[in-house]
């Protein structure tokens, strides 16, 4: 399964259909469709015709509806968001000359503003306000690589960002920017609420921000869809639409019919292989659910990075282990559907301190089923250091409890950054 980013990549194929639409409407001026010139309806030249010419019909139709109200209430915080990075400057390059500046080796400390050139679009949303300041929530992998960022509002102003903080696991971001022109801000619904099949509405700028504040609409397709990308990192429990979704919208907001956030535009299936070809894909997007958005920008704000706690373990879904594994190694009741199985407990960790052994079958957390790693991990997420959690488990076919304090050693977090995606 190929997973596309929609944060950039839009700039050079915009190009080309600008240059197409364009030159369909001047072709479109002389030429019919099949080619043939244009000619007039009549060659008659009887000036005393009685026609009427054509006129706007005087009715008005009312076309408020539940989605044009939502896109209003949440359209004015939506932003573009332009990735500047240092451009490799050549000793060929005529630019240099031509405005008199001595070309430069381009390493960071050579690196300033007239330097900087965009280098992809993506989206974000405003969602605070707080004296001279605003916030922007985006992608991670919209702003990854910039050597500066550049804000683009709904009416079009430009101003400069600065990257408060990033985290790569959740692909989210905050960018901090004057208030100054700031009159909107968004507001974030709960994303734990969500019914598969209401409306859902995404804002953003596919293609770039020629096409800023673009609006489509679909549905919710589904919740907790497990996402995850190890290139990038990303590991999210994620919502499922059709909204259309293209390379640009990264970052934008997902909004429910009253107008609130519910979740943050990350990626998109385009495609998927299969033994014998690749199979083109329609209306699969995901959002990161803004109930997970709110816990990590507030950290990000305020910290510029998410700490997390562990439990130090290695773990496969046991959906993905045989039911012959499951009988002579797991030895776990035919009536266990799902869970996560441990295949390894570091030293020093709160789940070794907790008495998890390896093979243990987490079922549980705090009360809440465990039906997959992405699970165990949205629960986890939502907890802090220090914070003390009941894991229902089973070892072979008896089920257990066991308390687990939530703290981070040295040797668990080191295992966490090189095991991002396996380890919890």
């Amino acid at each position: 399964m190929k997973q596309k980013r929609k944060g950039s990549g839009g700039r050079f194929l915009t190009g080309l259909l600008g240059g197409a639409v364009g030159g369909l409407l001047i072709v479109g001026g002389f030429y019919l469709a099949n080619g043939s010139t244009l000619a007039p309806s009549s060659s008659s030249n009887n000036s005393s015709s009685t026609s009427e010419p054509a006129k706007v019909s005087n009715v008005k139709v009312d076309v408020d509806s539940d989605i044009t109200s939502a896109v209003e209430k949440v359209q004015g915080a939506v932003v573009s968001v332009i990735n500047l990075q240092a451009q490799q400057q050549s000793s060929n390059n005529p630019w240099g000359d031509m405005f008199g500046q001595q070309q430069e080796d381009s390493s960071a400390e050579n690196t300033d503003d007239s330097n900087l050139v965009e280098a992809s679009e993506g989206s974000g949303v405003i969602y605070n306000k707080d004296g001279d300041s605003a916030y922007v929530v985006t992608n991670n992998h919209v702003v990854e690589g910039s050597d500066g960022l550049e804000v683009v509002m709904s009416d079009g102003t430009k101003v400069k960002g600065e990257l408060m903080g990033t985290d790569a696991v959740t692909d989210l971001a905050v960018i901090k920017i004057s208030s100054e022109n700031v009159e909107e801000v968004a507001t974030f619904g709960d994303s734990s609420a969500l019914k598969v099949g209401e409306p859902a509405i995404a804002i953003g700028s596919p293609l770039g921000s020629q096409y800023a504040n673009s609006v489509t609409s679909g549905i919710i397709s589904s919740v907790n869809r497990p996402i995850s990308d190890s290139t990038s990192g990303v590991n999210i429990s994620a919502i499922q639409t059709d909204a259309a979704i293209n390379p640009g919208n990264s970052g934008g907001p997902l909004v429910n019919i009253a107008g609130q956030v519910i979740g943050i535009n990350s990626s998109k299936i385009a495609s998927t292989s299969t033994e014998s070809s690749d199979i083109s894909v329609e209306g699969m997007g995901f959002a990161i659910p803004s109930n997970d958005v709110v816990k990590i920008i507030d950290q990000l704000q305020k910290d510029g990075k998410v700490t997390r706690p562990a439990l130090g373990i290695n773990m496969v879904d046991l959906s993905s282990v045989t039911s012959q594994q499951q009988e002579q190694i797991l030895g776990v009741p035919s009536s266990v559907k799902s869970g996560v199985v441990i295949t390894n407990v570091m030293n020093a960790t709160p789940a070794e301190k907790a008495g998890l052994k390896q093979y243990d079958v987490i079922t549980k957390v705090d009360g809440e089923e465990v039906t997959s790693a992405t699970d165990l991990q949205s629960i986890l997420y939502g907890k802090n250091v220090g914070d003390t959690i009941t894991i229902t488990y089973y070892r072979g076919d008896k089920e257990s409890t066991t308390k687990v304090d939530l703290t981070i050693d040295s040797s668990a977090l080191q295992q966490n950054q090189q095991n991002q995606n396996n380890n919890q």
